[in-house]
C-alpha cells in the first residue's frame, strides 16, 4: 500500500523491496522468482474470482519453484488461504500467505519479520498444504481469523493453535495440522449468492423472513455459543425450517471465536436440528464461508451439502466435530 489523497491505495514496488530484502538477508536472489497479478487491489475487494487468479497462477508456476509464498492484504487474507487450501489439496507442495498490518514503506513497517518468517517457514521442509504466517506464527490456512486491526499478532487460530512459532530455534507444535480426504480435480470458483446473517437478542421472524427473501443458494447464520438461536421468538425457527424445506443449505456458525457447534445440545437449537440445519463444527467462518463457496462451485446439491460440510476436505474441521 501506498499513501493517496484518499487513504491507502495498492501500488507499492513490491519486486524492489523483494529484491532488497533478499540482499540484506544474503540470499542469492536468483533461487527465488516473482509474479505480481495486475490489477494489483485492496484485499477487501477481493471475491472468489480473485481466490481462481490465485489458483491458476501457482498451478501455472508449480513445477518452477519448492515452495510458494503469496503476499496479500491482510484485510480478507484468511478467506483466500481456506479457499486455497481446498482447491489445492493434490498440490503437493506448500504455500504459505503472509502480509503486514502496516504499509512496507513505514519505518514501523512488520512487512519484513513477516515476509522473512514466511520464507523461512516455506523453506522448512516441515510445512505440508496451505499455511498462513503472521506475527511470529505460522498457522494453518483454513484455521486462522484475523483476530486485530492493528496489533502485529493480527491473526490466530482459536480451536487449534499455531503450527509453530518463531525463535532460536522455531518451536513446532505437536498435532498441528490435520489430514482431509481432499478433492480431486476441482472445478474453479466461481461466484455464488450466500448469506452471512447474525443473531442479535431482539430479531425477529419478519426480519429474518426479509434477509432470506429472495432465497440465497446457501446461508451461513452466525448464531450463539454452540449454535443457539432465540427459539422463543414466534416463527423464527419457522423462518429456518422454510428455507430448509425450500432446498437452501443452511449452516449454523458462532459467533464466538474459539466454538464447536453442537445442535440440540440446548433445546433452542433442536428444533433447527432436526429440520436439517448443518453445524459448522469448529470451523471459523472464513473456513467455513469458502467451504460453502467451494462446495457450490462443485455442483454439490442440498442433499448432500450437510455430509461435505462436516467431513474433512482439508484439515479445517476437527474429526470430534462431526460426531
Amino acid at each position: 500500500m501506498i499513501d493517496s489523497p484518499n487513504g491507502l491505495i495498492p501500488g507499492a514496488d513490491m519486486r524492489g523491496w523483494l529484491l532488497r530484502l533478499l540482499e540484506d538477508a544474503h540470499m542469492d536472489s536468483d533461487l527465488f522468482s516473482f509474479t505480481e497479478l495486475d490489477p494489483l487491489i485492496d484485499s477487501s475487494n477481493a471475491t472468489p474470482s480473485n481466490w481462481q487468479t490465485m489458483i491458476d497462477d501457482l498451478k501455472a508456476h508449480r513445477d518452477e519453484a519448492d515452495a510458494f509464498v503469496v503476499l496479500h492484504g491482510t484485510d480478507t487474507m484468511s478467506y483466500s488461504s481456506a479457499a486455497l487450501s481446498y482447491a489445492l489439496t493434490d498440490f503437493g507442495k506448500p504455500i504459505i500467505f503472509t502480509g503486514s498490518q502496516h504499509p512496507l514503506g513505514k519505518i514501523e513497517s512488520d512487512a519484513t519479520a513477516n515476509v522473512t518468517g514466511a520464507l523461512n517457514a516455506a523453506m522448512s521442509e516441515r510445512m505440508n498444504g496451505v499455511g498462513l504466517f503472521f506475527g511470529h506464527h505460522l498457522f494453518a490456512g483454513n484455521r486462522v481469523s484475523k483476530s486485530s486491526s492493528w496489533a502485529f499478532e493480527g491473526f490466530s487460530a482459536p480451536s487449534t493453535g499455531p503450527l509453530a512459532r518463531t525463535g532460536t530455534p522455531w518451536h513446532w507444535y505437536a498435532g498441528g495440522t490435520l489430514a482431509g480426504e481432499g478433492w480431486k480435480d476441482p472445478k474453479p470458483y466461481t461466484r455464488h449468492d450466500v448469506a452471512v446473517i447474525d443473531m442479535a437478542p431482539g430479531i425477529t421472524a419478519a426480519r429474518l423472513e426479509a434477509m432470506l427473501t429472495p432465497r440465497p443458494e446457501a446461508a451461513i447464520l452466525r448464531a450463539y455459543g454452540v449454535g443457539d438461536i432465540p427459539s422463543d421468538e414466534p416463527g423464527l425457527t419457522d423462518v429456518i425450517a422454510d428455507a430448509l424445506h425450500d432446498g437452501v443449505p443452511v449452516i449454523i456458525a458462532s459467533q464466538c471465536q474459539q466454538a464447536e457447534v453442537l445442535l440440540g445440545h440446548y433445546e433452542v437449537s433442536d428444533a433447527i436440528a432436526r429440520a436439517g440445519a448443518i453445524g459448522s463444527g469448529d470451523m471459523t467462518l472464513e473456513a467455513a464461508y469458502a467451504k460453502v463457496m467451494f462446495l457450490l462451485s462443485q455442483g454439490v446439491d442440498a442433499a448432500d451439502f450437510g455430509t461435505w460440510m462436516t467431513r474433512s476436505i482439508a484439515g479445517e474441521i476437527s474429526p470430534a466435530s462431526t460426531l
